[in-house]
């Protein structure tokens, strides 16, 4: 017989019963049904179940289920009626009371013993699987969800029952899933401390908003002239027939231009034999024979000129990247087609891009940006004659958007296509789908390793053709090698990598890595290192790598290994592989301290990272005079694109950090991981990384539907993470319902930065506050300008906590940095400023030239004039920018909940977070605000939020995403219901009405950029009023604290001296609305093993009935005090509601204060 606490529920009916009391009723129906033991009954805190209506869409995918037609929830008839995510807020199965209760049930039992305790387990274990049998046959169930004590007890057990079964399983808080599929590690909706918000105003400024409200629409009554235009109400544009629906007008040349293009094509193959018959251009030729490719001119031309698109694959240093090119060029010139030839070779980097583009054209013998030129994003050098254009892949997607058939081109490039960027990969979409259309343009795909039979299938058959490369003699030494070379002797101490800005932090987790269980990748080399024979090595050597630590990156040894190269080995550059910035960085500076590597006329120590400008990445091919040895601290972006000739020794610490994503939990992870074997199948980044830029791309390029056009990539991304970045794109407003682009998506589609920083750039030259973003934005897209020298510490903090200035924000504290190196420039003191507030002057200098760059955009798009005055009006609002940050960094919202000694940080993808020390909000013992909004956010061991700005109710309401009504009056919701708000029902259609005709307004300004936003002056009065005059008097409400609506609340049962269930929340509720201190408790225990409890509050003691714990005892004595509020106690003269005469007289207090307080000016 299966046990009979089971029970599979079904759908219910969606009529709703009549209920007559308020919030506080239906909670307590609830929770009648949830402690029920009845036999009558099976207890309802094992249930299987669906998800509910009102999650994310993504919620469902990320749960590999359908929405709402095929799931419901095994719970009271209460919520299946009301089927909102609010109502699940309130769900009390594994609050405090509970366990309170449980105990209260049990307190007069005798323990039992280990042996029934075992019996207990046993059956329990058993009763699951049967449990667990009966999900896997219903094909209609997705996971069974259980709260009970001894479930929890018995997890690790029914976790290994789980997996041998083929479930998936995972323990939230005080709740235990079995599911079908893999389960992400947090559930907003099994959450029962999920925070709830509720929202207050001053009584005055609530007025003076309605009152500007009113005014604006007596305005439009008079200016309106009939209805408004649909297309206010509609800013989708439909799809068209995709990106060849309406075919180009071929444009016919006329016999003048046939004339100049022919002369042009004379001059240039003059201008080429010219340079190969000077002195400098016979030793170029020289030099260019003897690269490895020289030999496969002829075979590559004639392929090229009979295939469409052929693949290549060439080692290193083989000249692939600077040869083949130039050989096409050449060749096109020689045949007298030079001014017809247009030749656009991508580069993954920028980097990349520039140095090679320099080389070629120093070959070509000429100047950069003649024949050969190149383009990177917001940064190029190319003339009216450039045939040969080195771009990275960004720029030339770009392009596309402009010119979909790549008019006047004859040949791409696509150059490390086997790195697998996304960009790349999308580009191959695109040019496969490009290619029937435009027989004429021939693709040549390279590739540096030898996987490229896989390209060449992707394109039915390809021609392939292999480039070999120098065979110089490469001498590799292993750790072990280099130990017993050195001399250097590992041990546990020596292997904590102490450097950096997270110092203590670093050593602390390391430290304990030696305790803790190892990781799979430590575990592994252990297993390899118990059977290695180390023969020949000495004693030392063995005991070293006997200790070893693989998960340490090694800082100290390769402090050592430089040392030794430095001091006893042959001339040359010393190249070093790092995981990335950070390292790159503490080790640098570290090394500048050290008495041999920071010897300047010894030693030049560099950087090479992707996110330098293009003046410091130049600096590492320079080869440094007076026998001063180069050392270059680089990732792995310098194993591919480029050379560095004079590089002898190259030290690697055999690790890179990889961005990955991860979508069950929508979070992108950046972990070091081993370089091996399985590196060369690295996976491309369309399976690593986010895809909201892409998918609008594909949509901008009306490719029809994002998941159908992803599906034909080389390797798809997998649909989670598709229907993820769809999400996001229809939550920022750049998409509608259908997927189609809204006319915000088409301004997003023009500019080239992340959708969210587009969205705040375009929000800024809306609401005249341009040149704060345009900073924000900037700062954005590199890295931080502050500088933290790991032995100044605390002053640069200190210096970084200045410009914040009590803001609570990342972002206005940059602004501030900004401006006043703006000023210091301004007097020839910049590099004064920099130095003294530990700010990089070369980091500024970019954020000022990416400022003048989006500024350009953005007037391109006719959002800006040139008038600076109307641009930054209210640019010293600092109320407004936040909202505008807000409105940008939406959806990464943060509830804030301020603790004695912490700050509690919830995400609705992650639960609990993190911030970055480095972060001015990390820092301080208090945030003011309810709210952050986060531009990153990273997950290292734990999900960290990079930088942050606080923000109140009111921007968040009304800059974040759309909002919806919940079951209540007053009750609103965000987000899908992850986010709700409960206010007065008049507040809550204050901000519905504020919220449609804000993006009614921004609606008009986008469809018309010459529309004048100030024609609405109250309109703008009243948004800008309520978002600088919320002072987040709010507060936030947890599950089974119950909202304020004490008057509506029923009578506590007071009779099993339990108090009713929610009594010391009622009151400390009610006191703390009427202005009084929070009510204490003193408790006693008495003589028969029970307790009771007195509540103390404005002067008057409750004396609460005897119980069976102390927190049952102080409910008692709580409810005793609510009953006399209420008027309702039996030891009153009469109906006496003291409730009322507390607000009445907290009221006179306050009324004088809450209208001045509500004044705006």
């Amino acid at each position: 017989m299966p046990p009979p606490v089971m029970r599979i529920r079904m759908p219910m009916p969606t009529v709703l019963p009549p209920y007559s009391a308020g919030i506080f009723s239906r909670i307590a129906t609830h929770r009648h049904f949830l402690t029920s033991t009845s036999l009558t009954s099976p207890p309802p805190t094992t249930t299987i179940r669906r998800l509910p209506s009102s999650f994310p869409a993504a919620f469902y995918h990320r749960y590999g289920g359908a929405p709402l037609r095929h799931r419901t929830f095994a719970l009271p008839l209460f919520y299946q009626q009301t089927s909102t995510y609010g109502r699940f807020a309130f769900h009390d199965v594994s609050s405090d009371d509970d366990s309170d209760l449980q105990f209260a049930n049990s307190s007069h039992s005798q323990p039992r013993s280990q042996k029934e305790l075992g019996d207990s387990t046993l059956e329990n274990i058993d009763s699951w699987r049967w449990k667990l049998t009966m999900l896997l046959r219903n094909k209609g169930e997705q996971e069974v969800v259980s709260n009970e004590k001894k479930d929890r007890r018995d997890f690790l057990q029914l976790e290994t029952l789980a997996t041998r079964m083929g479930l998936y399983s995972r323990q939230y808080a005080r709740v235990v899933v079995f599911s079908k599929v893999p389960l992400p590690n947090y559930r907003p909706d099994l959450d029962d401390k999920r925070p709830l918000r509720e929202v207050t105003l001053p009584f005055g400024v609530h007025r003076e908003v309605d009152t500007h409200l009113l005014a604006h629409f007596s305005n439009m009554a008079i200016k309106r002239v009939g209805s408004l235009d649909d297309s206010l109400h509609n800013g989708s544009i439909p799809a068209d027939e995709g990106i060849y629906g309406h075919p180009e007008p071929m444009i016919h040349n006329s016999v003048a231009k046939e004339k100049i293009l022919q002369r042009r094509s004379l001059q240039l193959r003059q201008q080429q034999q010219d340079w190969k018959e000077s002195s400098e251009g016979k030793k170029m030729l020289e030099f260019r024979r003897s690269l490895p490719a020289f030999k496969e001119k002829d075979a590559f031309l004639k392929v090229v000129s009979e295939n469409q698109v052929i693949v290549i694959s060439g080692e290193t240093g083989c000249g692939k990247t600077t040869q083949l090119p130039q050989y096409i060029l050449e060749s096109e010139i020689e045949a007298g087609r030079g001014a017809l030839c247009n030749i656009i070779c991508t580069q993954p980097r920028r980097i990349s891009a520039i140095s090679v583009s320099e080389r070629v054209a120093a070959e070509h013998g000429e100047k950069l940006g003649e024949s050969v030129g190149y383009k990177v994003r917001l940064e190029g050098m190319r003339g009216r004659d450039t045939r040969l254009l080195f771009c990275t892949t960004g720029v030339l997607l770009r392009r596309l958007l402009v010119d979909r058939s790549l008019k006047g081109v004859t040949h791409v490039i696509v150059d490390e296509i086997h790195e697998r960027g996304m960009n790349e990969d999308f580009l191959l979409i695109v040019l496969k789908d490009l290619l029937p259309r435009r027989p004429d343009l021939r693709l040549i795909l390279m590739s540096a390793t030898l996987n490229a039979e896989l390209f060449s299938s992707y394109f039915d058959g390809a021609p392939t053709m292999h480039i070999p490369g120098f065979t110089f003699p490469v001498r590799a030494q292993f750790l072990e090698d280099i130990l017993e070379r050195t001399g250097y002797r590992l041990t546990p101490y020596n292997q904590i990598d102490d450097y950096g800005q997270e110092k203590s932090w670093k050593m602390q987790k390391q430290a304990q890595s030696f305790k803790k269980r190892k990781s799979q990748i430590a575990s592994a080399v252990e297993d390899a290192l118990e059977v290695a024979d180390y023969k020949g090595y000495s004693l030392r050597t063995k005991e070293s790598m006997s200790c070893w630590n693989p998960d340490s990156i090694g800082f100290n040894l390769i402090e050592h290994v430089l040392c030794h190269i430095v001091k006893n080995e042959r001339p040359g550059a010393v190249l070093v592989f790092m995981t990335g910035w950070d390292d790159i960085h503490s080790l640098k500076d570290h090394l500048h301290a050290h008495p041999l590597l920071g010897d300047q006329s010894r030693v030049l120590l560099l950087a090479c990272h992707g996110s330098m400008s293009s003046t410091e990445q130049k600096l590492i091919f320079e080869n440094p005079e007076g026998g001063v040895r180069k050392i270059v601290l680089a990732t792995n972006m310098a194993e591919t694109s480029i050379t560095i000739n004079d590089v002898v020794f190259v030290v690697d610490c055999g690790k890179a950090k990889e961005t990955s994503y991860d979508a069950l939990n929508n979070t992108p992870c950046l972990l070091p991981s081993w370089i091996s074997k399985a590196a060369a199948r690295q996976l491309p980044e369309l399976l690593r990384t986010p895809l909201q830029s892409l998918c609008l791309q594909i949509k901008s390029l009306q490719l029809g539907s994002i998941s159908e056009f992803l599906s034909s990539a080389l390797q798809p991304p997998e649909p989670l993470s598709v229907q993820n970045a769809v999400d996001y794109l229809k939550i920022i407003g750049a998409l509608d319902e259908n997927e189609n682009l809204t006319v915000l998506g088409r301004k997003l589609s023009m500019l080239p930065v992340e959708p969210k920083l587009g969205k705040m750039l375009i929000l800024g030259a809306i609401f005249n506050c341009l040149d704060p973003i345009l900073t924000v934005v900037a700062g954005l897209s590199v890295r931080d300008p502050f500088v933290v020298p790991a032995d100044k510490k605390d002053l640069a903090e200190s210096a970084k906590g200045h410009f914040a200035a009590g803001a609570y924000s990342d972002h206005l504290a940059l602004v501030r940095a900004y401006d006043g190196w703006k000023d210091a420039e301004a007097q020839q003191a910049g590099y004064e400023y920099c130095w003294r507030n530990f700010l990089s002057s070369q980091t500024l200098r970019a954020i000022d030239s990416l400022r003048k760059q989006f500024f350009n955009l953005l007037k391109d798009i006719g959002l800006v004039s040139n008038n600076s005055e109307t641009n930054n009006k209210w640019s010293n609002e600092e109320h407004l920018l936040r909202a505008v940050i807000c409105a940008g960094l939406f959806p990464g919202i943060s509830s804030v909940v301020n603790k004695e000694k912490s700050i509690a940080l919830k995400t609705m993808e992650d639960g609990p977070v993190l911030l970055y020390a480095s972060s001015v909000n990390g820092s301080v013992p208090k945030i003011p605000y309810p709210w952050l909004v986060f531009n990153e956010k990273i997950k290292v061991n734990t999900v960290f939020l990079r930088d942050s700005t606080a923000i109140s109710d009111s921007m968040l309401l009304l800059f974040g995403g759309n909002i919806s009504k919940g079951g209540l009056d007053g009750h609103l919701k965000m987000l899908g219901g992850y986010l709700e708000f409960f206010m007065k029902p008049e507040l809550a259609k204050t901000y519905s009405t504020l919220k449609r005709e804000l993006e009614e307004l921004i609606q008009k300004k986008l469809l018309d950029p010459m529309f004048d936003i100030q024609s609405h002056t109250q309109l703008l009065s009243a948004v800008r009023l309520l978002v600088s005059e919320d002072h987040c008097h709010g507060r936030f409400v947890f599950s089974h604290q119950d909202l304020p609506q004490l008057k509506k609340a029923t009578k506590s049962n007071s009779g099993d001296g339990g108090g009713g269930d929610n009594s010391k929340n009622q009151l400390q509720t009610f006191l703390t609305r009427a202005g009084h201190q929070a009510p204490t408790y003193k408790t006693q225990q008495l003589r028969n093993n029970q307790f009771r409890s007195t509540v103390i509050f404005n002067g008057m003691d409750f004396v609460g009935k005897p119980c069976g714990s102390k927190k049952l005892a102080e409910k008692s004595a709580a409810a005793e005090a609510i009953l006399w509020l209420k008027g309702d106690n039996t030891h009153s003269s009469g109906d006496i509601d003291h409730a009322s005469v507390l607000l009445k007289k907290r009221n006179k207090k306050s009324r004088k204060k809450s209208l001045s307080d509500a004044k705006w000016s």
